[in-house]
Formats: structure tokens, sequence, C-alpha cells
């Protein structure tokens, strides 16, 4: 029998799943496809690594390692939707629920100083940040806008903010001090070993990572974060979004870099609170108050404290002298400063983008921006998108071409400011990676508070890479561009690398060019404006910046992206779109039972998983599924089947039960199996005669608070209970 795995994701992903499983699970049965279900989401993750603290009810097996090692194998088919990448606030609310249900898990020590301490940090130091997507994704990246996704946007396009040749918004970065301007690298000749040493100028030594396998052929490089240019500089950005008279906001991945980020967000937040953090320096001490987890946790910690007003008023007062603060939520006074994880840059930028260079002010108005991007890294990608948007105006989506995406991720490629090689300093002295017999690799000198990362991209996933890229280009007969800076450290050698490899290839009748980050953006853009498409070839981080991007210009949205990910050893992993909406949703659904979601990017990569299925172990009823499935989703499309906006309408459970209607009906009239033919003409035929009343209790039940024992971790009967309210429907899909 086939198996598909569908991932147990968190928020609005997890509500919808237990919406739309039991329809995936009956449709699929009928061409002996099996769909199990791991749970990776963060609670799972947690319980999953501390089974030492649970009694043997309480247990779960680790889904993400098993996962992991399928991801390996030529049979793996994974459907893979979107999951919460914790912040440290996001893992304490989460640890919280958990205990509060009984689970004994231990709280996380943020800065552990006993060995039982350390080892638990150790441990959750695994399930924060970007934990999932390394493991699983064995395999580059091949996102795309569907064509009936693609064509639906342009007959139906979405609202563009405008642009204006004069408006105000700039991307201020560091032009010293900065990761890039640090950055070395280098390309491994042999088969070995490195770790990581930081050698104090006091004479100190101390390992921060043992000794590490190295393959041959793989770039690995290293670079450092000047904590203190990184304040100047904040100061600066201040100064200037003043002077303009707009508002001021970070954009950071805190979620990805999960190490890195936080701190910058936190040297970020001390210095715009400067004064206040200097006068109330012994009480925030006393209260373990650290800038890199916000205003949100400060707040939480000063509440009840005899300073906690004349805290508050100076917190005000400093926003009022300063320059304004950019809102993440007017109505509730949610600050830019809140939280690291509330603005991922991917996303917040792509919406600033889209909305005419505005974001909120707090009055709920929209405002010009100096958005703070420190590292020139990234930076400038985003200058070049604000600079041709002032010159040119907005896209217009009726017209825009389609920017697809070849990503370079396999094998933890580029993984940066995460995991287990990113550091802050304890002190003055020199970082040196070195191999087993103390020959350098690498080095950053460094000063106390500086961050230092090091990262690893290996040899065969950048073969893979390239070849891909060639293949779409082909299949598609579109245009392809390497996104990659000559006068960047580790660029420089990916450039080398990819010139080698494409002559691997034969690349007449192709149009495939190498382009520094800026001037690929112009172009892409000038291409895009026309019409045109073009396939943009990126490494990881920029990756996940272009597929948040492009298709929010596009389409309004990236979640409605078909994300392939073909495995290296033969499999498919199929990534069902962003998730950075997530929250509002779950909020919104908690409050008055409507869920917006739309769980379009779910049908399209069932689709591609199907078709996977069908290639790979020749289940013909596999494709007939796929095709059928093809046709629903155009049709979905074309009716407009989307969840909307409010109560009294459909939300994400009626869109499942529409999607369900189409595609019981393109099985009941595809011809090429007679039995499944069958079977579903007269599911069809109930789906059709009773959609009327479906609907009624489908909107019947919305408009109520709802309670599902949980956020992280929520109660799975109360959860289907709420996410499966017409039994008329419940009755024909469980016939099935």
């Amino acid at each position: 029998m086939s198996k598909i795995y569908y991932t147990l994701t968190d928020e609005a992903p997890m509500l919808a799943t237990h919406s739309f499983l039991p329809i995936l699970k009956a449709f699929a049965k009928a061409a002996d496809i099996e769909v199990e279900v791991p749970d990776i989401s963060l609670a799972g993750r947690i319980l999953a690594n501390f089974p030492e603290y649970l009694n043997d009810e309480q247990k779960v097996p680790d889904a993400l390692a098993e996962l992991g090692e399928l991801a390996t194998k030529p049979e793996a088919n994974i459907i893979k939707l979107p999951n919460i990448s914790a912040s440290v606030p996001q893992l304490e609310e989460a640890i919280a629920e958990l205990q509060n249900q009984g689970f004994a898990v231990p709280s996380y020590p943020s800065e552990p100083k006993t060995d039982e301490e350390k080892a638990i940090n150790k441990k959750y130091a695994k399930v924060l940040g970007s934990a999932v997507n390394p493991v699983l994704r064995e395999g580059n990246s091949d996102r795309r806008a569907p064509k009936a996704v693609k064509n639906y946007a342009k007959t139906n396009p979405h609202r563009m903010g405008s642009w204006s040749a004069d408006s105000k918004t700039s991307v201020a970065h560091m032009n010293g001090g900065d990761f890039y301007g640090s950055e070395n690298s280098t390309t491994v000749d042999s088969e070995g070993k490195f770790r990581i040493v930081f050698y104090g100028n006091d004479g100190s030594e101390e390992v921060l990572k043992d000794f590490s396998p190295l393959k041959a052929g793989e770039v690995i490089d290293s670079a450092a974060m000047n904590l203190s240019s990184l304040r100047s500089f904040v100061e600066d950005a201040m100064a200037a979004a003043k002077e303009k008279d707009i508002l001021l906001s970070a954009h950071l991945k805190a979620t990805m870099m999960k190490i890195s980020d936080p701190i910058i967000f936190g040297a970020i937040v001390e210095t715009y609170f400067k004064d206040v953090f200097e006068k109330h320096r012994d009480t925030f001490k006393a209260l373990d108050i650290d800038p890199k987890f916000g205003l949100a946790t400060l707040f939480e910690k000063i509440s009840g404290h005899e300073k906690e007003a004349e805290i508050r008023a100076d917190i005000e007062k400093t926003i009022e002298n300063g320059p304004r603060i950019a809102m993440v939520n007017s109505d509730k006074g949610i600050t830019n400063f809140h939280v690291s994880s509330d603005i991922i840059i991917d996303a917040s930028m792509a919406a600033l983008v889209r909305g005419g260079g505005k974001m909120w002010n707090k009055d709920g108005n929209e405002e010009d921006a100096v958005c703070i991007i420190p590292d020139r890294t990234y930076a400038g990608f985003y200058e070049a998108i604000i600079a041709d948007m002032k010159q040119n105006g907005a896209i217009d989506p009726k017209t825009f071409g389609s920017v697809p995406n070849v990503g370079l991720m396999a094998q933890k490629a580029e993984e940066y400011g995460s995991h287990d090689k990113t550091f802050q300093m304890s002190g003055d002295g020199t970082v040196k990676v070195e191999d087993e017999s103390g020959n350098v690799l690498l080095e950053q000198s460094v000063m106390k508070g500086d961050i230092f990362r090091m990262s690893q991209t290996k040899d065969d996933p950048i073969r893979d890479w390239v070849k891909l890229a060639v293949n779409r280009a082909r299949l598609s007969d579109t245009p392809a561009i390497f996104w990659l800076d000559k006068d960047r450290a580790h660029d420089a050698q990916i450039i080398k690398k990819v010139e080698n490899y494409l002559q691997d290839h034969d690349l007449t009748g192709l149009d495939i060019r190498i382009m520094d980050v800026k001037d690929a953006m112009t172009e892409t853009l000038k291409r895009a404006r026309e019409g045109k498409d073009t396939i943009s070839v990126s490494g990881n981080v920029l990756r996940d910046y272009l597929t948040d991007m492009f298709p929010i210009l596009e389409l309004g949205t990236s979640a409605k992206m078909l994300s392939i990910v073909p495995l290296m050893n033969g499999g498919g992993l199929f990534e069902t779109g962003a998730g950075g909406s997530a929250p509002k949703h779950v909020e919104q659904f908690e409050k008055e039972g409507y869920l917006r979601w739309d769980s379009l990017g779910e049908f399209l990569a069932l689709q591609a998983s199907f078709e996977h299925l069908a290639n790979t172990q020749d289940n013909k009823k596999a494709q007939i599924l796929a095709d059928a499935l093809d046709e629903a989703n155009a049709k979905f499309l074309a009716e407009n089947k989307s969840p909307a906006r409010k109560v009294g309408q459909i939300d994400n459970r009626g869109s499942h039960f529409y999607l369900a209607m189409y595609w019981a009906e393109a099985l009941a009239n595809q011809k090429a199996d007679g039995e499944i033919a069958a079977k579903f003409a007269p599911i069809a035929k109930a789906m059709q005669e009773n959609e009327a009343k479906i609907n009624e209790e489908l909107i019947a039940a919305q408009g109520e608070p709802q309670h599902i024992g949980g956020y992280y971790h929520p109660d799975t009967e109360k959860t289907y209970a709420a996410m499966r309210p017409s039994a008329t429907l419940n009755a024909i899909v469980d016939e099935i």
C-alpha cells in the first residue's frame, strides 16, 4: 500500500487539518493509499524530547526524527504544512500550557547554570527556531505559482497600495561591522573534521563546538557582527526616521535565525530605549529582563512591581520623543518592538512593498517607514525593489509576469544564525575554525557581545541545485537567473561551483545568467512588468525572501504557491505555503468560530503528491486522484470558494466541503477507472443534493467563541468537533 505522510503542525493549519483530514483519508483509500499523520507541532516536539518527564500514556514518538530518516529514502512522500518556528516566548508559552495540562516537562532555563539546566537547555535548543525544515529538506526547492492560480490572480487582481516617487520609505543597513563585511569563506579540499574554538585575549580557551564532519568540496564560511557597530547604526537609523518624521521598524528573521536575530532585536530595543534601560538598570537586573525578548516580556515582568507605572511612563515618554514605532497591532498597542517573532522580514517587507511602502502607526493609519535591516547580505535586495517601485510605481497583478524559484537548501545548506554554529561572545579575542591538525580554516576577531556565525553548504546539494535550475528552465522554456553577489565571500565560492557544474549540462537555447542580487532584482522586475516570467535561482535565505515577495505581489499571498522538494534519494516533500498569518486566524477562530485559513496550498501540494506516487510506485489510481484533484482545484478557484473574511460567509470548513464536492464530481466523471467512477458518483450526488443543508450547518457553527482546550496542544476530540460541525457532510464523508 502506498503512503502519504501528512504532517500535523500548529495554529491555523492544524485546525484546518482536523477538518480536511477525514476527507483526504476517505478519498485516498480509493487508490489504496494510506494517510499517516506524524505530529511535528511545537508541543509534539517538546513532548518527544522529554520522555523521561512523562508517564507512559503521555509519551509520544519523535515524529520529526522519524520523518527526517524517511526523507532520505526513495519511498518518502511527505506533505509538510507550516509549523511554528518557535521564539523563546512562544516556547515558554507552549511549555506552560503543557504543564497546566499535566505534562511535567521542565521549564526552559534561558540562562542555565547547573549541569541539569544545561542539559535541558540543549534539548530545548532542538525545538527552537527553524527546527523542522532543515531535518526534512533532503532536497532543493522548486516553488512556483500553478497556472490555474496565476490565471485566477490575473482575472481577479488583489488590491495594491500606490507608490509615489517622493515616498520617504527606505532601508537602513550597516556599512561596516556586519556579517557581510566580515564574512570569509573557503571550499574544503578533502574529507575531515572541524571544531570552533574561542581564544580569549586574556589567554582563555573555550571549545564552542567540538569536532564535526566536513565533506570534500563543501563550502564553509564564518562571519561576525560587531555589537557596538550595530548600536551606533541603530542610533543613526533612529535619527533618520526622526528627521524624516516617519515610522521606524525592525525587520529580522528571529524564527529561522533563532540565535543571532533575537540578539540583534534586543540590541535594537535596548538602543531605542537606552535611557529607560540605564535608569532602571538595577530593577531590570533583579527582574531578569532581557531586551531580546522585547517589550511584551518586559511588561509582563514589571506587572505588579512598585515601579511599574514609572517604567511604563518612561517608555511612553521615550516613544513620544523618539521616532514613532511601527505597529504590529494598533488596536492592542502592540509595537514592532514587542516580540522578535512578530515581524518576520520575508512576510513583513513583502507586505510593505505591496502596500505602497507603508506600515501602520499607533492610530491605525498608514505611514512611510525607515526599515532597519542591519546586515547588508540581503538589505540590498530590498533597497532595489523599493527603488524600482518609487521609479515605476506599483505593479499590476493583471499583467505582471511570474517569478518561480529554485532554491538551494538541501542538507542544511546555508543555515545562518541558528543551530549549533552561532554564538554570542563572552569576551574579546579570536574565534577560529580548525581542522584535526590544528590548521586554521577560518577566523574572526571578536569583542564581548559580538555574534559569530558559521555555516556549511555541501557539494552534492549545490550540484543538484544547478541541475534542478537547468531542468526547470528547459521544461518551462523560461530564463533563469542565479542571484549571487561576486563581492560577497560565500557567494564567490558558490559562483565558481555554479560555473563549473553548468558545464555538465547542454545549455543550447537556454538563457541562464549569474547576476548580483540587486541587478537580478532590477532585471526580474523589468521583465515581470513586461509580462515575462523569470526563474530566480537563489540560496537558502534569499529563497525564503523571494518566495514571499513575488507571490505576495503576484497573487496577494504566498500560501497559494506550489512548493515541491524533489528529495535527493528519490522521494518527494511537498510544502504547502506560508503560515505567517496563522496566529491571527486562530485568534479570530477562538473569538467567533470563524477560520479564515485558506487550504489551497494543501490542495495543490496534495495533487503533486498523488502524481509523485503515480510516477514512482506505478499507482495508476493515484494518477486518477491527481488529475481529478487538479480539475477540482481549477473549479475551486473559478467558483471562488476560498474562505472569505467575516462571520456568516464561507470559512475554511466550507472551502473543504466545496473542494470535496468538486473532487467527487471529477472522479465520478472520469473514464479511466469505472470502479472509482461508480464509487464517487453517489458521493457527488449526495453532496450536490445536500449543498444548501451542509452550508447551513457550517454557517450555523460560526459566531460563537470556540474552546478547544489549548492553543499549542488542543484537545483532539474538541478540535474535531469544532472543525467538523456539519453532521450531514460528516455522514457522507464517513460512508466513502
